[in-house]
């Protein structure tokens, strides 16, 4: 990417994510029923936002490109697997931010909540999908591997977003994106959640662009590091050619040369009665 596009990226998520604190714990109005613990809202699903359906959906769909013949190309595998690590991130924040908002409200850290346990098997999913990388291969291998392996992690995606309508869960429904895509929240409260969407959005982007450049880096200096140690053997292999061949002989002495000039080899053939090295 641009660097200046990068850089205006930056600082666009820099100022929405201090207004979004500035409004969420100075202008916002605290909760009826939750009081000022309400205020992780601001945090929290966008987080979760973020985390399960931009960073993996992204991750999903770049693995779909490579697999596909037409449109293979490193760029998405260098893509999702940048998009990946910075979900997991984002995953990880979220399984802490709700349970900050857990031990209040429910009593406990942590409990076996149909959608916290998704989540975290979702996190594990793409910490295996991380590992995956690490394992040598050549380019090629790694992002098939890589790219299937996305896609069978995604698939737990939609089981964290429906989890709060198929089992009954403490956790509570979707507060903008329910089944009937009728928000239940309101006035300053829900322009402050929508700019805190906006906000971490444009973090996360910045963060995957950058976290690109990286894996390309990382890529060109393994190629060129195979490059040097395959001259380096070559050398090693030039350097012990002429120590091969005069192994043996006396120090000091040079390597025979085939003789030019002799007598004709002998007939392995011989004839009853002819002695040995008679010729014919």
């Amino acid at each position: 990417m641009n660097p200046a596009l990068r850089r205006g990226i930056g600082l666009a998520a820099l100022a929405s994510t201090a207004a979004t604190v500035w409004l969420g714990l100075w202008v916002t109005p605290p909760s009826v029923q939750q009081g000022n613990l309400v205020r992780l809202v601001y945090l929290h699903p966008a987080i979760a936002w973020d985390a399960l359906y931009v960073a993996f959906g992204l991750s999903a769909v770049c693995s779909l490109l490579y697999l596909w013949r037409r449109t293979r190309s490193l760029f998405w595998d260098r893509l999702a697997a940048a998009s990946v690590e910075v979900g997991v991130v984002f995953n990880a924040l979220t399984l802490v931010t709700g349970s900050i908002w857990g031990r209040p409200t429910w009593g406990v850290w942590w409990t076996w909540d149909a959608r916290l346990t998704s989540t975290a098997l979702l996190l594990v999913l793409f910490l295996g999908y991380l590992a995956l990388r690490r394992v040598p291969a050549e380019p090629e291998v790694r992002a098939r591997r890589c790219a299937v392996a996305a896609l069978v992690a995604f698939v737990d995606v939609p089981i964290v977003h429906f989890s709060v309508n198929w089992w009954q869960t403490l956790h509570q429904n979707a507060t903008v994106l329910n089944a009937d895509l009728s928000p239940t929240i309101h006035g300053s409260m829900a322009w402050t959640l929508l700019l805190s969407f906006v906000a971490l959005t444009l973090a996360f982007v910045w963060m995957v662009t950058v976290r690109y450049d990286i894996e390309v880096m990382r890529d060109q200096v393994g190629e060129e590091e195979l490059e040097v140690s395959l001259a380096e053997r070559w050398a090693e292999a030039q350097a012990a050619e002429p120590v091969m061949a005069g192994a043996g002989l006396p120090e000091g002495s040079a390597p025979p040369s085939p003789p030019t000039s002799g007598p004709a080899p002998l007939d392995p053939v011989l004839r009853p009665g002819e002695p040995a090295g008679s010729g014919r």
